[in-house]
């Protein structure tokens, strides 16, 4: 079983060939928002003449347009290659990899830089893997009372370190070869985006009715 990985809802792209559950080959760049411009030449180097028979991609929380290139690049293979499509949660991703990086850790607090200066903020178990709750896009300080005492980990606790410097943490990003970590049901979400929040734009007639 050949699965493609697709990882750009976050500053981060990148892609994973997984054989049977293990990483056969893999890159991982932080690009800020060159995402369409660098997905394409990954997967190509990742899986040159590979016959693919899954593709896997990060629905989000994250990047609106992160999400939107990852997803519809999955969508266009998928269907170019006649192969199935599913996705997986930024969130998951993150806490899967902190978990296998301390193996004693029972819970983590995923923080992930959301828009208009919140965070995303979902915490998980270790044993058995499970989110213990669903994500919430908050305020600083807000999530940080929210993580209580679990170690935190993503990009965004540098704004709860703002708040409290000494918070145990661990700064990371998304990484495809991590989705071989994740439980099956976790890697069955559908190819549509995640995104956390709404658009930041508001139509003509929003405009106009707050405006009356």
């Amino acid at each position: 079983m050949r699965i493609l990985v697709i990882e750009t809802a976050t500053a981060a792209c990148s892609v994973a060939l997984l054989e049977d559950g293990e990483v056969a080959s893999s890159l991982h760049e932080v690009v800020g928002r060159g995402h369409a411009e660098r997905l394409v030449p990954m997967i190509g180097e990742v899986v040159g003449d590979t016959a693919i028979d899954a593709v896997l991609v990060d629905c989000g929380p994250g990047s609106f347009t992160g999400i939107r290139v990852g997803i519809a690049a999955a969508r266009g293979l998928g269907l170019g290659w006649g192969v199935p499509v599913s996705g997986y949660s930024a969130p998951a991703v993150v806490a899967a990899a902190a978990f296998a990086a301390e193996a004693s850790r029972e819970t983590v607090a995923v923080v992930m830089e959301g828009g208009h200066g919140e965070v995303f903020v979902q915490r998980f178990a270790a044993r058995p893997f499970a989110a213990l709750e669903p994500f919430a896009s908050l305020a600083p300080d807000v999530a940080l009372a929210a993580v209580g005492d679990a170690h935190v980990v993503g990009d965004g606790a540098r704004r709860l370190l703002a708040l409290a410097p000494e918070l145990p943490h661990t700064l990371a990003l998304p990484d495809a070869a991590a989705a071989r970590l994740l439980p099956g049901a976790f890697t069955a979400l559908a190819a549509t985006p995640i995104y956390g929040r709404g658009p930041d734009a508001l139509s003509i007639a929003e405009r106009a009715a707050r405006a009356r």
